[in-house]
């Protein structure tokens, strides 16, 4: 039985690491983003998502390898969304394609 514990502590801290992976990614992409981009794309503004994205990535921080609770879901999800909403509308604006 200790064996199965332990297994699912290494998948619990890989899938906390994976989840703070793409809270990093999605921030340094905000970052990198020119603020008119974000109206432009009719998103929030870029002071907004950096501000959000900046609290996923510490909360995604604080609880890894502690298990994911609240905090580590509400990360993930405000991570999820720029990802799949925000990014490819900024992108698009930009004129890259994905």
């Amino acid at each position: 039985m200790q064996i199965i514990s332990e297994l699912q502590g290494w998948i619990i801290l890989g899938l906390g690491l994976l989840a703070l992976g793409a809270e990093v990614y999605a921030l340094l992409h905000a970052v990198r983003q020119r603020p008119d981009a974000f109206v432009a794309a009719g998103k929030q503004t870029k002071t907004f998502w950096v501000a959000a994205l900046a609290i996923a990535t510490l909360l995604g921080f604080a609880v890894l390898g502690g298990g994911f609770g609240i905090l580590a879901i509400i990360g993930i999800v405000l991570a999820g969304v720029y990802l799949a909403d925000v990014r490819p509308a900024i992108d698009s604006i930009m004129g890259r394609r994905r």
